[in-house]
């Protein structure tokens, strides 16, 4: 090849490796039963990149309350309960903002001179496992919390079998 030229392969369709062919979910699918569906919602998460593209607004915190419950906690001043919704549909948990009038500079407390406290739009998505169930949710002190527990059924438990 003369210097400064440059090879070119065109691959075929069989020949090009994918991004979920490099998975490490992909990888670890021979080595389980039943986790397709969660394996399926990591590599939509995590393969387009969904997550770098993900604000840091509002900030959040996820905390175990005990054994089997856990309680997300969502920091919202200046945010009160009419203007924000919670919604829970197919394993997904969305706290967004309603309509945000921006043109509102007078309120029953007086008018506003200067705001600083941001009140964007914004909408902050959780997956929910399947087993877990979400309780309810509640706003106080600009902290909204919504409280979920796992629900763990029978033959999930742990048990003994008798040896015959």
């Amino acid at each position: 090849m003369p210097n400064g030229a440059y090879k070119i392969t065109l691959l075929t369709k069989e020949d090009r490796m994918t991004s979920k062919d490099l998975s490490i979910f992909n990888s670890l699918r021979p080595f389980s039963i039943g986790f397709d569906d969660m394996f399926d919602q990591f590599e939509n998460m995590l393969g387009n990149g969904s997550l770098a593209m993900q604000s840091n607004y509002p900030p959040y915190n996820i905390r175990k309350t005990g054994k089997d419950n856990y309680s997300i906690e969502v920091a919202l001043a200046g945010f009160n309960k009419k203007d924000v919704e919670v919604e829970f549909e197919d394993n997904l948990l969305t706290v967004r903002t309603k309509q945000v009038n921006k043109s509102e500079n007078k309120n029953d407390d007086g008018e506003i001179i200067h705001k600083g406290i941001s009140q964007r739009q914004f909408a902050r998505s959780f997956t929910i496992a399947d087993d877990v169930k979400v309780g309810g949710a509640e706003l106080k002190d600009g902290l909204l919390t919504i409280a979920c527990e796992r629900i763990v059924p029978e033959y999930k438990k742990k048990k003994l079998i008798d040896i015959k």
